[in-house]
């Protein structure tokens, strides 16, 4: 943001959307540094939106939960139990990459004009259970 954030400014506004983590919004035990991290990242996020909105800049975020990457099948192999965990979300299955894009796509559109500073879950249910 330190790079976007000037050249939006001078091009007369855009949107930004940062990548968090429910991990921002809960406390997950034995992850301190992960969940330190992300609550960090929605602190810039909304910091950010505050600070620049009057420039026409927009800076949101994206809390994905566990979604099909290779960090999160990594940890699956390592933790088998995990799956048990994904599974039980409300949804009953691991999430898309492509389920996470379509939402930063949306906040990136003009369709999102009055959204700014927010952190939109994309966990299929797992952060309300």
């Amino acid at each position: 943001m330190k790079y976007e954030i000037p050249h939006m400014i001078r091009q007369g506004g855009g949107s930004i959307v940062n990548t968090a983590s429910v991990a921002g919004l809960l406390a997950l035990p034995g992850n301190v540094a992960y969940d330190a991290s992300k609550h960090g990242v929605l602190g810039l996020t909304k910091t950010a939106a505050v600070e620049f909105a009057k420039s026409n800049v927009r800076v949101n975020a994206v809390c994905p939960g566990w979604i099909d990457t290779p960090m999160v099948r990594r940890a699956i192999s390592m933790d088998p139990t995990l799956e048990r965990a994904i599974n039980a979300a409300p949804v009953g299955r691991i999430g898309r990459p492509q389920e996470v894009a379509q939402v930063v796509v949306f906040l990136c559109s003009d369709r999102s004009s009055f959204i700014n500073g927010e952190a939109i879950v994309v966990d299929g249910g797992l952060s309300v259970i």
